[in-house]
């Protein structure tokens, strides 16, 4: 870090305008620790316990995660791999395929998700936090970790990495401890590899895991997006994968084991049975302690790109880039006042609510995926026109129909795949239940936008940078 950026203040004052290079830093490395320490952590561990729970056996259960997240994490690190590049938030990058203005549709689905998984993650820290305080009531833990949510997300990009360096070495010695406190606890060997391979229940796994690293893919690039240019994409991408499929895989795992060994206590109460598995008090206490670190790790990122998302969608018609550190703070206190709210009217039926929430976010966002990253990587080639991004009258215009048009179908297309609570498709029922709606979407949406964006392209022929050391209204033309 040079001497600059070592004494720049802690809290951020960026937003969706573009990282000049005076303000780039750090390495590859932080990228790991931000996303391991994200990923370990009770959601993950739930992720990974609900495919035991709707059916699989835990060994299958975690061999079909593990595939999940390996594919769901090539895509987000793919999407991680623009951020030093181009120096940008990543839901302005699909401004480039949708259109200033266009953008905003996918985005509103985005704010939802965010929203969701802030709401119930909150909604488990709060158990967490009711226990250290010794209190029955859930708002009191659900406010307070509001509260701390808030703190992190408006002081922004470096506390949150510190955060994420905290919460990956807290993570490692309260999963390994809970690990050795399941094996002497429980005879975990009876309960793995006693049902056969179930195709169903296997791509079930496989999409809680795809989807866990799916759901990142539109806010990954807002904290490699400081890396400096000159970062390897190689590099920037390996770190992001490494550490969020490693991160979520032993999350998951230990899930899927927990799930097997104690299906009825764990259902019950989630926090509270990690709690009793910890053992003695103290060692309880420590445990609820890893599940709020975690958990705020996490949510900080949910509420910062939450943020960051209305504000693009609001930009996207009221124009501009920049706003007052004011307004910054009013965007993630009313964002996380809002998670806080649903957090607290949330139904008692975590588990199932939870799975189908997750599975419907990849209806939404692999289509998203498809487009923004075929676009950037085969169409456009890494070839962006930056200041354009800000501006409706620009290169990219208001709306580009070729990318909204292969939204829709990607999403469309999906529907006949489904396998939700509320509606299982035809197709579905002929595979026996297995939802593969998921690659249909990332599959069919790729093959119908590749051809419309070869067609409608307008890249430029370089990479195009706002001047230095500046802002996205002062263009400057500059290939690397």
């Amino acid at each position: 870090m040079s001497a600059t950026n070592a004494k720049a203040p802690l809290r951020e004052r960026r937003t969706i305008d573009v990282v000049p290079d005076s303000e780039r830093h750090g390495t590859p490395r932080s990228q790991f620790t931000l996303w391991f320490g994200a990923n370990l952590q009770i959601t993950a561990i739930v992720d990974g316990a609900l495919a035991v729970v709707f059916g699989a056996d835990a060994l299958w259960a975690i061999a079909g995660l593990l595939l999940g997240n390996i594919l769901g994490g090539t895509v987000m690190a793919l999407h991680a791999a623009q951020g030093p590049r181009m120096g940008i938030p990543q839901m302005i990058s699909s401004r480039a395929q949708f259109g200033v203005r266009g953008a905003a549709i996918p985005l509103v689905l985005v704010i939802l998700m965010y929203l969701g998984f802030a709401a119930t993650g909150t909604v488990l820290s709060g158990q967490a936090i009711n226990r250290l305080l010794g209190v029955d009531r859930p708002a009191i833990g659900i406010v307070v970790f509001g509260v701390l949510t808030a703190i992190v997300a408006i002081v922004g990009y470096r506390l949150i990495h510190i955060l994420g360096r905290c919460a990956t070495i807290i993570g490692i010695v309260g999963l390994a401890y809970l690990v050795v406190r399941l094996f002497t606890t429980y005879d975990v060997g009876t309960v793995v590899g006693v049902k056969g391979f179930d195709p169903v229940t296997f791509l079930l796994a496989v999409s809680l895991g795809a989807g866990w690293q799916l759901t990142f893919g539109p806010y990954v690039a807002d904290y490699s997006r400081y890396l400096p240019r000159s970062t390897s994409e190689r590099a920037t991408f390996w770190a992001t994968f490494c550490g969020s499929v490693i991160g979520s895989q032993l999350s998951m795992t230990f899930g899927a084991l927990v799930a097997a060994c104690a299906s009825t206590s764990f259902l019950g109460d989630q926090v509270g049975f990690l709690g009793d598995l910890a053992g003695p008090a103290i060692a309880a206490l420590v445990v609820y302690l890893v599940i709020v670190v975690g958990k705020l790790t996490v949510n900080v990122l949910n509420a910062y790109g939450g943020f960051m998302s209305v504000l693009t969608t609001v930009t996207a018609f009221g124009g501009g880039s920049r706003i007052s550190s004011l307004a910054r703070t009013l965007y993630i206190v009313g964002f996380v006042a809002v998670s806080v709210f649903i957090a607290l009217a949330a139904s008692a039926d975590f588990l199932e609510n939870f799975k189908n929430f997750v599975l419907v976010l990849l209806m939404v966002f692999t289509p998203w995926s498809a487009i923004n990253l075929i676009d950037y990587y085969l169409v456009s080639r890494e070839r962006v026109d930056i200041p354009a991004l800000y501006s409706a009258s620009g290169r990219y215009g208001a709306w580009r129909w070729a990318a909204l048009v292969s939204y829709a179908a990607g999403v469309l297309i999906q529907i006949p795949f489904l396998a939700q609570k509320m509606y299982t498709g035809p197709i579905t029922n002929l595979l026996g239940g297995a939802d593969i709606s998921w690659i249909v979407g990332l599959v069919g949406t790729s093959l119908i936008y590749y051809p419309l964006a070869k067609r409608t392209s307008c890249a430029p022929d370089a990479m195009i940078y706002p001047a230095q050391p500046g802002t996205a209204d002062a263009p400057q033309a500059g290939a690397r």
